[in-house]
């Protein structure tokens, strides 16, 4: 049979060891003396509990394993390597199992092999541990020698675990994080109930927990779910109930809140119902004799149901007046209600023509307050520290004066303000403040464009250091054209009046007001003089 010259030497040393046992413990003990603790073929081991049956090194070695380290039956790197009498080279548990159950022949070569006969290949093992091999973790790219591997896996931070609570394999340096935020079989409390589940469980949980928030899915009012039924059979005004005459056949349902416009609305067709319902109840309790028991013989019998007769008949008949009685009384509330009704619109009609009248009377009121402003009007903006907080949160805030005259007859015109948010751009924590024109009572009687000077000021209620802006029309553009809309969308003015920072350096505002001045000073052509229309003298700036 041939052999390699590897198999040759391994062949020398047993033929040596055989023959001299002295030379051959000469040569264990040499050998022991270069071999590094680590490497000792007492110590050399990758896992110091590698099961009995346990097959090669199933890893990834780099540079790929050679042939010679290959275990013939796992086809994996030879794990306690041994040889056999005939030169070849198995895993300990592999060639011992291989022996056991295919019979005590070698798998490479038939040849007769004994348990006995396996002797371990102390070299191939020290050859194979020194190899290189890679990390198995995935995302890990460190490399080292096969006997550092174990060593590598306890510390590798790419290594994996089983989670103890859902079995999901997770990093080991993941695992507490795994376990407290992200393992769906987690313990958790219930903020409501201060009750225990899975999370994986917590919508059940959710949905029976009692003292969750949930919602009334007829009124939307929010409460906890244990009130919940108490509130729709007593409080909700929206949830359905059937109608108090139920018992006696009405079928109707209708939210709680409209129940008792139903028990007016149909209180002749309720009292029906239950006159009908007693009816059929006396008729059923006092069933009329029949004809057989009429035409007995037996004068005891006739004698003892005659007293039970009268009685029912009785009965029925005062039952019969009490049902002529309730639909008299129907038909005379019926009555009264339509007459009721008749009178209730009648009302309405007369509040609506007097909201209608007053609302007109206010218009006319605003309207004659507003002529007497003379064309200097001062606007006062209180709870300016709400507009103030409301700007600052983002929200843009657009204020429109209340309408005032330059005289009588005058332009019509109002001021709008604008609190500019911290992002406008170009404008941003700025006062913005603008004329509009309106129409007006004697838009007919002026000239048009409106033509002058308008004067705009932030007044100073402290130390009267006003804030002033002075701007000439132009009689170009379409804010000072005829409106023809209740107001002009077009208005003139300033988009950076005043920055809000100056409102807290001087007293702008005193009382949470805010006081804003306009003066308008318009000029009238010649044909308007000699017509006879007189401008607004000139009255003192601020």
């Amino acid at each position: 049979m041939a052999y390699n010259d590897s198999d040759k030497s391994s062949l020398d040393d047993v033929c040596c060891n055989d023959q001299y046992p002295s030379c051959a413990a000469a040569m264990d003990k040499d050998r022991d003396s270069y071999l590094s603790p680590t490497e000792n073929p007492s110590t050399i081991s990758v896992s110091a509990s590698i099961p009995p049956d346990q097959q090669g090194y199933d890893v990834e070695f780099d540079p790929p394993l050679e042939s010679k380290y290959e275990c013939p039956i796992c086809l994996m790197g030879l794990r306690s390597a041994v040889q056999t009498p005939c030169g070849h080279r198995f895993c300990n548990s592999c060639i011992k199992k291989s022996i056991r159950d295919t019979g005590q022949k070698c798998p490479v070569d038939n040849e007769v092999l004994l348990e006995e006969q396996l002797f371990p290949d102390n070299f191939a093992k020290r050859e194979i541990l020194s190899l290189t091999v890679r990390c198995p973790n995935v995302g890990c790219s460190d490399k080292m020698e096969l006997r550092q591997l174990e060593k590598h896996l306890s510390q590798c931070k790419f290594a994996t675990v089983p989670c103890p609570q859902c079995l999901e394999s997770v990093r080991k340096s993941h695992l507490d994080e795994h376990k407290s935020q992200q393992c769906l079989q987690r313990l958790m409390t219930c903020p409501a109930c201060a009750g225990s589940f899975v999370y994986a469980d917590k919508q059940v949980h959710e949905q029976i927990c009692p003292f969750a928030n949930t919602v009334c899915e007829y009124c939307e009012m929010e409460l906890i779910r244990d009130q919940l039924a108490l509130h729709c059979d007593t409080d909700c005004l929206k949830a359905p109930v059937a109608c108090t005459f139920s018992t006696f056949g009405c079928r109707e349902k209708m939210p709680r809140n409209e129940l008792a416009q139903h028990m007016q609305e149909f209180t002749q067709m309720h009292m029906r119902y239950m006159a009908e319902f007693l009816r059929s109840q006396t008729l059923s309790t006092c069933p009329v004799p029949s004809i057989a028991a009429h035409s007995s013989s037996d004068e005891r019998g006739e004698t003892a149901r005659a007293p039970d007769s009268c009685q029912c008949r009785q009965e029925l008949m005062n039952l019969r007046e009490t049902v002529l009685e309730l639909e008299g009384r129907l038909v005379r509330q019926d009555q009264q209600i339509r007459e009721l009704c008749i009178h209730n619109e009648t009302q309405k009609k007369q509040v609506t023509e007097l909201r209608r009248k007053l609302s007109s009377l206010e218009e006319a009121t605003r309207e004659l307050e507003a002529q007497q402003y003379q064309g200097v009007y001062v606007w006062r903006l209180e709870n300016f520290s709400l507009q103030l907080r409301n700007q600052e949160a983002g929200q843009p805030i657009v204020l429109h004066s209340p309408p005032f005259y330059t005289g009588r007859p005058g332009y019509k015109l109002c001021l709008r303000l604008h609190l500019q948010t911290p992002s406008a751009p170009r404008c941003s924590n700025y006062i913005s403040l603008f004329v509009h024109t309106m129409q007006g009572e004697f838009d007919s009687q002026l000239s048009w464009p409106l033509q002058g000077m308008i004067r705009l000021a932030v007044l100073d209620q402290v130390e009267g250091q006003h804030h002033v802006e002075v701007m000439e029309t132009k009689p170009d553009l379409q804010a000072f054209q005829r409106p023809t809309v209740l107001r002009n969308p077009k208005g003139f003015g300033y988009v950076t009046f005043l920055h809000l920072q100056a409102l807290q350096q001087r007293g702008f505002v005193k009382d949470d007001v805010l006081l804003v001045r306009c003066e308008v000073t318009p000029r009238f052509d010649a044909s308007l003089r000699r017509e006879g229309v007189q401008p607004r003298g000139s009255e003192p700036s601020l």
